[in-house]
């Protein structure tokens, strides 16, 4: 497997990690104890890349995203989108086809983050599971157009 993405509940229930120190039921994140999970899982798997979504619960419409992604030597730590939420179902796909996509087209392991997590930003401001956003639209994000233009 050359890369393995999942949430802290996937690496819990799937794999016995748990990340120290964080509570998803209060919105509570802890890098440090997803740094070591990621560790341990590159330890015993050998993954090349380790991706997790990072969703932090203001409320139930409005949530702060953002990923962490390791390869074995380095974390990225993406920026965070304050998202207002139409609908989240779709969402973790979004991330998970956007950061493969920019491994395979040839991005950094950080432009490939970047461009997972903008994909997954945009997609919960879009009803139904699948990501209707172009790929100009994810990044046009990516480089800090959040202004929801519409360009001709």
């Amino acid at each position: 497997v050359d890369v393995c993405i999942g949430n802290e509940e996937d690496a819990e229930t799937t794999l016995g990690f748990k990340a120290a120190h964080t509570d998803i039921t209060k919105g509570e994140l802890n890098l440090d104890g997803y740094k070591d999970v990621f560790k341990q899982m590159k330890e015993k798997f050998g993954f090349k890349f380790i991706a997790s979504s990072l969703r932090e619960s203001y409320s139930a419409s409005d949530n702060g995203w953002s990923a962490l992604v390791y390869d074995g030597t380095d974390f990225y730590h993406t920026k965070k989108y304050n998202v207002r939420i139409v609908d989240r179902v779709g969402s973790g796909d979004s991330f998970a086809s956007g950061l493969i996509y920019g491994l395979v087209t040839g991005m950094s392991m950080p432009d490939a983050a970047e461009f997972g997590v903008a994909a997954s930003a945009l997609k919960h401001t879009i009803p139904g599971d699948l990501n209707h956003a172009t790929l100009n639209e994810v990044k046009d994000l990516m480089k800090g157009d959040a202004s929801g233009r519409v360009q001709r």
